[in-house]
């Protein structure tokens, strides 16, 4: 089967940096896409957003003309109008790298000492090399030529998709913060992708088939492309449908580990990453054909040519690799070709934004204080920093009777409306300040009383606080309270590192881990989803949770299925590697059969059998 190829794929880096928050890499392509270095920004808060617009139009000295929330459709221009600055300044970086000399410490030496093994490498080298003075001033021009920029992705999170009044009356479903970004997006010059992550969103996935950026031209790559971040094959297969059934192709499936991850954690019922790789790694020729089928169709029906062959499909993951090995075998093993590395990008300054206060507590960060928490407005798992300012303030407000958020932006304000006709936000004071009263008058055992309480005053105003390490660090709001979604992978990572260090780690030509004594990726995650599936018993026995007892066999079998196909796996390691993994394996299937023991004596979980 042939396929039609995207520019955006011939990048010779085998990393991506994925989005990280709301503020953490709102400006990384400004820094690193100059390298060929693909980065995402999110598109969830237009007002930090505007704010990060002015902050660098007065660095780079460009006319700044505010974009207020007065103006029709402002969310969506504002989104517009920075995604176009960026691309500007992207595009002025590439232009000023690419005429700088090939000398030591210049812009187009690093660029190319960046690089992995690869055949643009060798050609650098070969330059270097070249004695003849006329010889290596026309190589040197060739490979100023083959420079290629990393993409300027975005990303939506489907679910924060706030419906918007005025005067008590709804506003149309295009101005909702979902399909706003999407538009804001979509009327921008940016030829990169968008990234949709956090489930199926209809009336977002079917708006975006009005754009014809997203649409084909006849065999030429798509001006802008969807990428759908997946936990399993099963949600790929779903959403691919859905889009290519509206005359939308999916040209990636980022693949990120569920629970071991930075942010918002997806569980998907003990399903390990290893054994979701290897469905996509023997269905994913299947799954092309299968969805070219569709979008054929799709396209004749509005009168569109179909496309002979299918555009080129990414297969790319992401979700706590620490280690070049691990990069490789994924590469190699499962034909992924790029791998994303998050979390310990936080500790390097010239590519995100972390104030100096919380890149300290990041570098002494310990397994305590990184947690899966209940911090998250949207009721799903989030790995949060237990030290960050957020969480001070979080606490400081409990402390003096006031607990919640005043909610300054309102994104998480989407599915409760338990004291409200409009959805208000769980973390906020207006809620809280409702449901504790509340409480009072439910008919509740001492023991669910106080988990209720404790999870209810968990919940931190994300939307808000996510943003604040480049408002602080960059002087925009002083008093910001950073928010810190890092991933465990961090506790592995103990100083700041340059650019060059980190890409460096990651090719494997030199180690920036705290100890040799890591776990394997996998190994982790498989300890990170028992240590949840523990949580989840522990919420049944107290008849916190809904969940019907099958719920537990299939979390339990998926995880015996996930150990299993890691036993085999070992086979891949080399032996030094291979012992060490299999004696980690043995002790993590002692947990669970431990689990199975304590599920037998539970009449109400032993019926999940």
């Amino acid at each position: 089967m042939n396929k039609i190829h995207h520019p955006s794929s011939n990048g010779a880096h085998t990393f991506f940096i994925p989005v990280m928050g709301i503020g953490f890499t709102v400006d990384s392509p400004i820094r690193v896409a100059k390298y060929g270095i693909s980065s995402t920004i999110s598109l969830v808060d237009d007002t930090f957003i505007e704010q990060m617009r002015r902050f660098h139009c007065e660095r780079v000295g460009e006319p700044y003309e505010e974009i207020p929330k007065s103006e029709h459709d402002h969310r969506a221009k504002r989104i517009t109008a920075y995604l176009n600055l960026i691309d500007r300044l992207v595009k002025t970086g590439v232009e000023e790298l690419r005429s700088s000399p090939f000398e030591p410490g210049s812009e187009i030496t690093r660029c190319f000492e960046l690089l992995p093994d690869c055949s643009l490498k060798s050609s650098y080298l070969e330059m270097l090399g070249t004695g003849d003075v006329a010889e290596r001033r026309r190589r040197q021009e060739a490979l100023r030529r083959r420079i290629v920029p990393g993409s300027i992705d975005v990303n939506i999170m489907t679910k924060l998709d706030r419906d918007y009044f005025r005067k008590g009356k709804a506003l149309p479903h295009e101005f909702s913060d979902a399909l706003a970004a999407l538009r804001g997006y979509a009327n921008s010059t940016l030829r990169s992708s968008i990234v949709f992550s956090a489930g199926l969103n209809p009336r977002l996935y079917s708006y975006a088939a009005n754009f014809n950026d997203f649409l084909p031209d006849e065999t030429k790559p798509l001006k802008k492309q969807i990428v759908l971040k997946v936990s399993d094959y099963r949600s790929a297969v779903v959403q691919g449908k859905f889009l290519a059934k509206r005359g939308l192709w999916v040209s990636e499936y980022r693949i990120e580990s569920g629970l071991n991850c930075g942010g918002h954690a997806f569980p998907s019922k003990g399903n390990l990453m290893g054994s979701i790789l290897e469905e996509f790694k023997q269905k994913k020729e299947e799954l092309i054909g299968q969805l070219h089928k569709l979008y054929s169709t799709a396209l004749s029906s509005r009168g569109l040519s179909p496309t002979p062959d299918p555009y080129e499909v990414r297969f790319r993951v992401s979700g706590g690799v620490g280690t070049a090995e691990e990069h490789e075998f994924l590469r190699k093993f499962y034909g992924i070709s790029k791998v994303g590395w998050g979390t310990p990008f936080l500790l390097v300054p010239e590519v995100t934004n972390v104030d100096n206060e919380h890149i300290e507590k990041l570098i002494n960060a310990d397994d305590d204080d990184v947690y899966l928490s209940a911090s998250s407005p949207l009721n799903v798992p989030f790995w949060n920093l237990r030290t960050s300012a957020s969480e001070e303030a979080r606490r400081q407000r409990i402390r003096e009777g006031r607990p919640g958020s005043p909610c300054p932006k309102g994104h998480a304000r989407i599915f409760n409306t338990e004291f409200t006709t409009h959805p208000d936000c769980i973390a906020s004071r207006s809620y809280i300040s409702k449901k504790l009263p509340h409480m009072e008058d439910e008919e509740l055992t001492e023991e669910q009383f106080n988990w209720i309480k404790e999870d209810v005053l968990a919940k931190s105003c994300l939307c808000h606080d996510l943003s604040g390490g480049a408002t602080l660090e960059n002087g925009i709001d002083p008093k910001a309270t950073p928010a810190i979604c890092c991933g465990p992978a961090i506790v592995n990572f103990s100083k700041i590192a340059t650019l060059e260090e980190m890409v460096d780690h990651i090719y494997g030509r030199l180690s920036l881990l705290t100890s040799s004594d890591r776990p394997h990726m996998f190994i982790r995650e498989l300890s990170i989803n028992l240590d949840y599936l523990k949580g989840e018993m522990e919420k049944f026995s107290l008849g916190l949770m809904n969940t019907a007892p099958k719920y537990f066999r299939e979390f339990k079998d998926n995880l015996a299925t996930g150990i299993e196909y890691y036993m085999k796996l070992a086979e891949q390691f080399v032996e030094e590697k291979r012992t060490r993994f299999l004696d980690d394996l043995r002790e993590q299937k002692e947990v669970l059969e431990n689990l199975f023991a304590v599920m037998a004596r539970e009449p109400d979980l032993n019926a999940a059998g």
